[in-house]
């Protein structure tokens, strides 16, 4: 599985390259854009092909999903410890975590889960610089979630991440070039 989450800002042509990297197979989109209006949000999603508005997963703005035949939804660690994913029983979600323990507690509520960093982040200078989570994978026990890696992937180091017991990678617009 591969996933591609936003950048945060908008980026030029980025409904364009959105809809050409799911006719090339990608498949979902995280769409975490929190600084952005409701009216934003809508126009951005309006401007990506109906085709794709199933595998697209919103961060923010959840309200809109009912417009958009939307029924993804992705939750941070907080709001996942703040039990905010609660009310949503007919979706599907994913969270994050940063260690595998706490991974290996997530119940089957959960579709799947970003594990991060990875590697040391692109975007965050020094940020999982001391990473072992490639290792930690290996006490993986949680076969009800999938585990995707996060986290300064790259053309170099990606087949090593497919070689562990992960399900899928996600991208980040820097490991995209965008």
């Amino acid at each position: 599985m591969i996933i591609v989450i936003t950048p945060e800002e908008f980026v030029q042509n980025e409904t364009e390259i959105v809809n050409e990297l799911f006719r090339e197979g990608l498949d979902l989109l995280h769409i975490r854009k929190p600084f952005i209006s409701s009216e934003e949000m809508m126009d951005f999603i309006q401007k990506i092909d109906l085709q794709f508005h199933s595998q697209l997963v919103l961060h923010s703005h959840y309200n809109l999903a009912k417009n958009f035949n939307i029924s993804r939804f992705h939750f941070r660690e907080i709001d996942r410890q703040n039990d905010l994913f609660k009310t949503l029983t007919d979706k599907i979600i994913s969270t994050s975590v940063h260690d595998i323990e706490i991974f290996n507690e997530l119940n089957e509520d959960w579709e799947y889960s970003f594990i991060s960093p990875v590697f040391p982040s692109i975007s965050k200078k020094g940020y999982g610089e001391n990473s072992n989570i490639l290792s930690e994978i290996e006490r993986r026990n949680n076969s009800n979630v999938k585990l995707i890696a996060l986290g300064g992937i790259n053309e170099n180091n990606i087949q090593k991440v497919f070689d562990s017991r992960i399900d899928g990678v996600a991208l980040l617009e820097y490991d995209l070039g965008m």
